[in-house]
């Protein structure tokens, strides 16, 4: 996909549920859906899907909808999901263990080779047969292993420390659980995942319930 079509980042947010539902109507055997059948599912109205997956070319056939094993490997391309990226995790805590013991994640492509910590009494063991190792040794391994993610799951005090060593070792990519912005290149992705902001927002929405009751 040509970076220039400057496709909004709001449909590209939406391209993994599309492609979550398609896969278990699969998974159904089922074969064809229209958009309106994927918007009862998915939320978004018919029009949107429409418009959505317009933004990458013609998927559908009117009359007919969309064949959901075509549509769903397309999307899976558009998302790069036909390549394997390998990555590594900064932080073997419980949310960094959580992360590497869900074999999701590499049934999507993503193979988690190594977590990384500085606690002596972590070092050495294994989740799942990944193995944790010194910190020390983490951009000697991401070199190594042409690491592409790096994942940081430590406390934000030594998230930017990491987040420096996943860039000096050459990763392309960060995906950030820490509560605190990175300050990184701008050929640097980062995808940040702010756990207390969603639950917040989920507070919010439940005082607005109990206030209309």
């Amino acid at each position: 996909m040509d970076r220039d079509n400057k496709i909004s980042i709001t449909v590209i947010r939406r391209l993994p549920k599309y492609y979550r539902y398609l896969g278990e109507l699969l998974n159904k055997g089922i074969n064809r859906i229209s958009s309106q059948e994927l918007s009862k599912m998915t939320g978004f109205t018919a029009s949107q899907i429409r418009q959505d997956l317009n933004n990458f070319g013609g998927f559908g056939q009117q009359g007919y909808g969309y064949n959901v094993e075509e549509l769903h490997g397309q999307l899976g391309k558009i998302l790069g999901l036909e390549t394997i990226y390998r990555a590594v995790i900064a932080g073997a805590g419980n949310l960094g263990q959580a992360i590497a013991n869900y074999k999701g994640f590499e049934d999507a492509g993503f193979k988690v080779l190594s977590l990384f910590d500085k606690n002596p009494r972590v070092i050495g063991l294994k989740i799942r047969d990944i193995e944790i190792r010194d910190v020390d040794t983490m951009m000697d391994f991401i070199k190594e292993h042409n690491i592409d993610i790096g994942i940081i799951t430590s406390p934000k005090e030594s998230a930017q420390e990491l987040a420096d060593i996943f860039i000096k070792s050459g990763v392309k990519g960060i995906w950030n659980f820490a509560p605190t912005d990175l300050n990184v290149p701008e050929d640097i992705i980062v995808e940040n995942v702010r756990l207390n902001e969603s639950l917040f927002a989920l507070s919010y929405f439940l005082k607005e319930k109990f206030q209309q009751e």
